[in-house]
């Protein structure tokens, strides 16, 4: 039996000024014209404030935060009268998890364990979910995850469903798998009102430099070695964010409290024919031959550990109504207009950090 419905008016985003946080927040202030959104980030290398200066100031609000600050999270909640959490705050560059793990166990463990437990203090043990129920408003703290807590796929074993068990790989999916039970006990132990997601890899506008789409992007553009790596047989499964910020929404109001709900877009690329697709992409938009772009592919060594294949099966959010709207070819277009306007004015700052991807 579905839960009733949850109505959000008072929303925390955490790492709201990264890629994925930034989008969500512009998205859902469009959206929903009541919607105040309080957006909490530590500004790391990853995030940048241009991407919410200009969100509507009555509206919005940047506070620079660490999330592993207790005391503080829960006065935010308390200050705002949040009744929605969504935790997007996450180191998540795999490269960068290999070399230094102790940024992802603070972040993504430590982290995640503190807003829970500011979320408990402050909505049960001070009394306002009860308070708020008696009026018809209802809680919720959303979690967000990764795919990659699963481990890795055959080329023909079946998608991953919600009952797929844990196996992951690398410091960071070992980290997001950690605070994805975190959030589950936190539910079952105080009764804390929770949804989950893990998705798919995700690309758009905002996306820091590292990642593997601006990386071809950029390396198209100043016509450098684009880097694979091994041989580009990794296979992943590729989301447009805007439909991952609509499946969130979709899961914070008609989600079963407790309920985990797998995101993808159900669109599988191995890495070099999406390489080759990003420098068609970057072609038409340029007036460059994709020829001479793709000729700039260069195989470096493979990353420790490579998972092979991520595949989602999101026929449980389906259920729900939800699915993706934008097609692979719309989505690197509107991507490759992003970086490429600019690259043109210089003004690609923080993003254009050299890396590989997940």
């Amino acid at each position: 039996m579905r839960d009733a419905v949850h109505r959000p008016q008072r929303v925390l985003v955490t790492g709201g000024a990264g890629f994925i946080g930034s989008n969500l927040a512009r998205r859902w202030l469009v959206q929903q014209p009541a919607l105040v959104v309080v957006n909490v980030d530590l500004l790391t290398y990853a995030a940048d404030r241009g991407h919410v200066a200009d969100l509507p100031a009555d509206r919005h609000q940047l506070i620079e935060a660490d999330i592993c600050d207790t005391n503080r999270m829960a006065q935010l909640l308390r200050d705002h009268a949040i009744d929605t959490v969504v935790h997007l705050a996450a180191e998540s560059h795999v490269d960068r998890s290999i070399d230094g793990p102790g940024a992802f166990i603070q972040t993504n463990v430590v982290g995640t364990s503190s807003l829970l437990q500011a979320a408990r203090t402050v909505w049960l043990d001070e009394g306002r979910m009860a308070a708020w129920a008696a009026q018809g408003r209802s809680v919720r703290f959303h979690h967000v995850s990764t795919d990659e807590v699963y481990g890795d796929l055959s080329a023909t074993d079946p998608a991953f469903t919600e009952t797929t068990p844990y196996a992951p790989s690398s410091p960071y999916s070992a980290s997001k798998a950690a605070s994805d039970h975190l959030v589950r006990a936190w539910s079952r132990t105080y009764g804390l009102p929770v949804t989950l997601s893990n998705c798919s890899n995700n690309y758009g506008p905002r996306q820091h430099g590292e990642k593997l789409i601006p990386t071809v992007i950029r390396k198209c553009l100043d016509r450098e070695a684009i880097p694979v790596y091994g041989t580009g047989e990794n296979v992943r499964d590729w989301l447009y964010v805007d439909d991952h910020c609509d499946a969130i929404w979709h899961i914070v109001r008609h989600g079963a409290n407790g309920e985990t709900y797998n995101v993808g877009g159900l669109n599988e690329w191995t890495n070099l024919a999406l390489v080759h697709q990003m420098c068609r992409a970057v072609a038409v938009e340029t007036g460059v031959a994709g020829q001479t772009l793709i000729d700039l592919i260069t195989f470096v060594t493979d990353r420790p550990g490579h998972d092979r294949r991520y595949a989602i099966d999101p026929s449980k959010l389906t259920a729900l109504g939800w699915s993706p709207d934008r097609s692979l070819d719309n989505g690197l277009q509107l991507t490759v207009q992003w970086y490429l306007a600019r690259w043109r004015d210089g003004a690609l700052g923080a993003h254009t950090r050299i890396g590989l991807g997940r």
